[in-house]
């Protein structure tokens, strides 16, 4: 685990529980996962980078770089983007953990 993301998670006040619930599903579902501070904010990386985290005033942004290789059966992601989507969590209850699960694996791969 980075420090400064750690940082970033704890000085994220009422989003810290989301960001946290996230990151914990990263690591269960990513092997090798490397995570850094890129653009002021929490960036998980395997072979290339795929995942971020940001928070805003009142959710916290979950981005997908190449959401192409994400099945968005349901159309949850946002964004009109050329390569990046994203999804908006306003509480740990919003967190589909098989969902992200699946969506982490593909876009690491």
């Amino acid at each position: 685990m980075n420090p400064q993301v750690t940082e970033y998670i704890t000085n994220a006040g009422k989003h810290q529980e989301i960001m946290e619930a996230v990151r914990q599903l990263v690591h269960e579902s990513v092997p090798n996962v490397v995570e850094e501070l890129k653009w002021s904010r929490p960036v998980f990386k395997a072979a290339k980078d795929f995942a971020y985290l940001k928070t805003a005033k009142a959710y916290v942004t979950l981005g997908f770089f190449q959401f192409e290789k994400l099945s968005d059966e349901h159309n949850l992601l946002e964004g009109t983007g050329k390569d990046m989507r994203h999804i908006k969590l306003k509480s740990a209850a919003d967190i589909d953990k098989a969902l992200l699960r699946e969506w982490f694996k593909a876009a690491s791969a």
